[in-house]
């Protein structure tokens, strides 16, 4: 299992071995009380069932098991051994993995509440450094290189719109993972029909889950597949987004940075200047994992004719995995923004740096308005902005020597073609939108 360090309480106590008893202990108790309820099992039966779970042990479970060598028989004997007479209705028309899908379709609608939250409070991390941060003008930057200007707090309102859409893919597909089964051992519903499909409704409903239209044995497991084809995405943009933290935080940048504890935080054991941003590296990392699930969910949906045990044993490590991992990544995601910090003089600094070479576009621009051919305008910059860049003189004063520029542009309107706070365009108004959408 999982290394100690990663995955919160919440996430783990759904997917510990005790919880998953439990649930299988809860679908076959409830599934006599509906059998009991449509006379398929005699009366005081299910009362028993039920009065009977907390005296199952996960031991005496396992040591069954061990015995034969079947994990859902061994729960169904233990629960029939504690139900006495009514221990004979226990499991009564049900195959394995009625119970097996129906548990874990338990532990997913649990486990993606606990998500759904996570990506909540992620996007309301990123609004919010939106919000602040909505005018804040810094270099944009494309190749690795200077570009024209952004804001930090656009830089933050596109990966709170990009957050929102794995919102709404996740909203997409939790019907279809929130979804249990009760068709028997091959999906026709036969050994307890022609009560079947009443049956499992009823028991569905009870469960808060979704009755799923056909199934083999099993339920299709192109939903595990698009869920964690989801977490890889979802892996990735967070990755993403934290990546960006990581390169602003270059010690040649220095624009913005994750928290760090001045007070005792030790950034490396013998160069003791270092603040790394260990977070969003532990983050890049774990998106790694996240991703490589991606094979076996897919692989696992092959199954010979109605079914086989192939899928099995992956899943048993395969979904904890998954989601305290997407859960640790969130709940980290979301300290980062909610407590990173640009760094508004190093942000200035650079644009000054820069020596007005990001506001080309903005220059070109303004001759071509001033009546020069556009692509002329283009060439002439770039001989200007080439020449600065080999730092011959400042990219102003070799504006300021071209007659062909003078002729048609002030100083002023060079300045303030070269001012980068005229040149963020609909920023605002976009983190505006952003913001609103997200309401």
């Amino acid at each position: 299992m999982l290394d100690y360090r990663y995955g919160r309480d919440e996430m783990r106590a759904i997917f510990g071995a005790d919880a998953y008893l439990r649930a299988l202990l809860e679908v076959e108790a409830i599934l006599a009380e509906e059998q009991e309820a449509l006379g398929l099992i005699p009366k005081g039966h299910s009362t028993a069932i039920r009065k009977a779970i907390p005296k199952v042990s996960r031991d005496r479970v396992e040591a069954i098991e061990a015995e034969i060598r079947h994990d859902i028989m061994a729960v169904a004997k233990a629960l029939a051994e504690q139900a006495g007479d009514a221990g004979r209705s226990v499991h009564f028309g049900a195959t394995s993995y009625d119970i097996v899908d129906t548990a874990r379709a338990l532990q997913h609608r649990d486990a993606l509440a606990l998500v759904a939250d996570g990506v909540d409070a992620l996007i309301s991390a990123l609004a919010g450094q939106a919000r602040e941060h909505r005018d804040l003008v810094m270099l944009g930057r494309t190749h690795g290189q200077w570009a024209t200007p952004v804001t930090f707090g656009l830089k933050m309102a596109v990966f709170a719109a990009e957050a929102a859409r794995q919102r709404e893919r996740l909203a997409e597909l939790r019907p279809r993972l929130e979804t249990g089964k009760l068709l028997g051992a091959t999906g026709s519903g036969a050994a307890l029909h022609p009560h079947t499909l009443e049956l499992q409704d009823r028991v569905m409903a009870r469960l808060s889950l979704n009755a799923p239209l056909a199934t083999t044995q099993i339920l299709g497991r192109d939903r595990l597949a698009e869920l964690v084809q989801w977490g890889g995405n979802l892996a990735t943009s967070i990755e993403k987004f934290t990546l960006e933290i990581r390169n602003l935080q270059r010690s040649d940048i220095g624009e913005a940075a994750e928290a760090f504890d001045v007070a005792k935080q030790v950034g490396s054991s013998t160069m003791a200047q270092k603040q790394n941003p260990i977070a969003c590296e532990n983050l890049g990392g774990l998106a790694r994992m996240v991703r490589s699930f991606a094979a076996p969910a897919l692989e696992n949906n092959l199954q010979w004719h109605e079914r086989d045990l192939a899928n099995s044993s992956s899943e048993r490590i395969l979904l904890p995995h998954f989601y305290i991992l997407i859960d640790e990544m969130l709940c980290k995601a979301v300290e980062v923004f909610r407590n990173v910090q640009p760094n508004q003089e190093r942000i200035a600094a650079n644009l000054v740096t820069a020596g007005g070479l990001p506001m080309a576009e903005a220059v070109l621009l303004a001759l071509a308005r001033a009546g020069m051919d556009r692509q002329a305008a283009h060439e002439l910059v770039r001989q200007v902005s080439i020449r600065a860049a080999t730092g011959e003189a400042s990219f102003r004063d070799l504006l300021l020597a071209k007659g062909k520029i003078t002729k048609l542009m002030t100083a002023a309107e060079i300045d303030a073609a070269l001012d980068p706070a005229n040149y963020v365009g609909h920023a605002g108004e976009i983190v505006d939108r952003v913001l609103a959408s997200l309401a």
